[in-house]
Formats: structure tokens, sequence, C-alpha cells
């Protein structure tokens, strides 16, 4: 499942990229779906915003996005960073005093205010004050009417931003009117963007994984968490029930299976489960490789007497593809994964312990001998690396054909 956005650039009066306005996409097609206002930006914000950033997506330049009445009213844009984002306020809105306080509002809080499609109308001035761009389509008045209109309010101190610019006539003529910044057809067309999404439910695999991550396994939270999903709960004891830690009798809650397992295990698992549901099942071959890693890597950390829990070593193996399974950078991806530091340098850095774990089972599966035997005489000159990599890949297959 893909959430998908285009991306207009902004550029100034140089050509110099100035921003990008971001505009909500439902599917491959590059246009505004059939839906209302506040549904799109809504839903511009749970897809991109809180998965991948709007920063990453407009490249660390000015990200404006389009809110509506009702999602400026009820101060929506505050989850995004003032410096990154402009709030364009669109034109169809009905104008209120609740509007005009949340400008305000938004304004004092540090974010800069656009109005969109400004047609001029004396009814927008009391929002001048709080309000830094004005984007005005020159495709809707002539040059003599902007012109009168910008002599009418040239008093406030704002930036006019020129839509729908699409020959280097009007571009010049525009600058000579005071506009300095510029969108439209003459310099790009939206891009097409899109990302793997993250469904609800994977929300809760997330917490999920945070829990695994912890020093102590809190069972109230962890019961919350899985019992907001009878598919995830029953999963959970089904998966501990084919693990080789559930004895004689099968496993029918989860404070059994601590007892059987134990907190350090049981956290393995927990972690496992997320991640197998993270990926939907999709890509065997990259699941499997990541739960060899995970098991090299904590049967490695046991040889360097590394801590067991939480079982970090483990962690970073297991994660150490979870980008490739979301499709989104590996950066941006461990924003919404509450993993300990030291396993968030290893992913994305190979640094410390955990990252030359994960280093040397990197090598060792592109045949890099040399490499990872130097590695591993470093961590411990006694570890068998064959042996423990046949050993992890006994067992991934297990886990993933519990019955073969």
């Amino acid at each position: 499942m893909y959430a998908y956005i285009a991306r207009q650039p902004i550029y100034d009066n140089t050509k110099a990229l100035y921003g990008y306005e971001l505009l909500f996409r439902d599917g491959e097609q590059n246009s505004f779906p059939n839906i209302d206002g506040d549904e799109a930006t809504s839903r511009l914000l749970t897809e991109h915003h809180l998965l991948v950033g709007v920063e990453h997506i407009a490249a660390g330049k000015l990200a404006f996005i389009n809110f509506s009445a009702e999602t400026l009213i009820h101060h929506f844009p505050t989850s995004i960073d003032p410096k990154t984002t402009v709030i364009e306020v669109l034109e169809s809105v009905p104008i209120s005093m609740e509007l005009l306080q949340a400008c305000k509002a938004l304004h004092e809080m540090g974010y800069a205010l656009a109005l969109d499609d400004h047609d001029f109308d004396a009814k927008w001035d009391v929002f001048l004050p709080y309000t830094r761009y004005l984007k005005v389509d020159v495709q809707q008045f002539n040059l003599v009417q902007i012109s009168k209109f910008i002599q009418r309010i040239k008093h406030h101190p704002v930036t006019l931003l020129a839509e729908r610019v699409e020959t280097a006539e009007q571009f010049e003529k525009l600058k000579l009117m005071g506009f300095t910044l510029f969108q439209g057809y003459l310099f790009a067309r939206p891009e097409m963007m899109k990302h793997r999404q993250l469904s609800s439910n994977k929300l809760n695999l997330l917490e999920l994984i945070g829990e695994a991550c912890a020093e102590q396994l809190d069972f109230a939270r962890l019961s919350q968490i899985v019992e907001r999903d009878v598919a995830l709960s029953y999963r959970l004891l089904r998966f501990i029930n084919n693990s080789a830690y559930a004895k004689e009798q099968p496993i029918e809650s989860l404070k059994l299976a601590m007892v059987y397992m134990g907190e350090a295990e049981l956290k393995k698992f927990i972690a496992l489960l997320a991640l197998a549901n993270l990926a939907n099942g999709e890509d065997d071959a990259r699941i499997i490789q990541s739960l060899v890693r995970a098991r090299f890597c904590d049967h490695l950390a046991k040889l360097c007497n590394y801590p067991a829990d939480p079982p970090s070593a483990f962690l970073t193996g297991l994660f150490s593809k979870v980008d490739e399974l979301v499709e989104v950078p590996m950066v941006q991806v461990l924003k919404q994964l509450p993993l300990p530091e030291a396993i968030r340098q290893a992913l994305t850095g190979r640094s410390g312990s955990l990252g030359q774990f994960l280093s040397l089972i990197e090598n060792y599966e592109i045949a890099e001998w040399p490499q990872a035997e130097r590695l591993a005489n470093q961590l411990s000159p006694a570890a068998d690396l064959a042996q423990l990599y046949f050993d992890a890949v006994r067992w991934a297959q297990g886990i993933l054909q519990p019955n073969a």
C-alpha cells in the first residue's frame, strides 16, 4: 500500500529553488482527488509527514502546504516545525473570527502564513498583518489589475508569489512589478512521489517494537497494545507456541510465556513478530535474511559477553533491512522505531560493537572472507563463523516453517 504526493517547485527571481508546494494525491494520476480539503490535509499529514517528514519531501527547503478552515482552527499545523513549513490558507475557506484568531495564534507561534490564490478582496485585509506570502494566480487577472491591487496593499510587508507563470515574458514583467517568488509550468510541473504507507494497525507493531527494546518488559502496557488487535494477540501466542521455548503444554498467555521463555527471549519474539507483520509477509528472502542476521548477531554477542537484555544485538540484525521492507530510507524509518541509540548508530553508521556485529554478517553474506575473519578476530577469536551462520539459517527457516 502506497501513499502519494506531488511537489511543485517554487523559485526566486534568480531562478534559484526556494521551496516546494506539497499537493495531496491518492494514486498514480497526477491530479487532486475528489475529496474535501479537510480530508486531503489530514491524509497528507498522517500518510507523509508523520512517517517521512515534510522536511525530507521538500529536500530541506520550505514546504508550502494547503490547510482548510477546520484544520487551521483546530491547530493541525502545530505538528509540523514552523521553520520548515508555510501554511497556505485556501482561498475557498469561509472567513470567520475563529479563523482570524487561529491565524493570529499560528503567526505568534512562529508559523509563516500564505494567502493562496489571493484575489485582493478587501475582506482579507484583516489577515494581512499575520501573512508573510501572497500567492497570486497570474492567469486570473491581467497585469494592469494586478498592479493596481499591489499598490493598494503596498504598506503591508508581504512577499508576492506568482502562481501559474507560463512564459518568460510574464516572468520578466512580474519581477518588475515586485514579485520575488514564482511557480508554474515555465519552471516545472508537479512531480509525483510515493512511499510505502504504514497502516494504522502497524502503529501497534511499532509500539510492540518499543516494548521489546525496554530494559524491563511492561506486561500491562504490552497487553494494552495487543488487545487492540485480536489477530495480533493470536499470532503472538501462536508464534510462541511454535517456538522451542514452549515446553510440554501450550502457552496460552503472555504471562506464562514469560515464565517459560524469560524476558530477553520474549522480547526477541515480540520484535520478530512485529517485523514480520510490518512487512505484510512480503518478500520472504528479506525476512529470512533479517532473521538470519538477528540470530547470528545474537550468538556473536554472547561470545563477546555483550549484555543480553535488552537483546540489542538480536534487534540490530533483525531491523537491518527494515528500510527495504517498508521502502523508506533508514534514517527516516528509525524516527518511527523507538530503538536505543546504540542500535540506531549501528544501523545507520555501523558504529560501536553492534555495528561491528552487523558488518561481520554482511561481509560473510557476500563472501568477503578476509574482512569477515578480521572482524571476527577483533570481536571473538574463538568464533566459528561457518557454524554460527549455519545455525542462524536453520533457526530462521524453522521460525518461518515451524512444522516443516
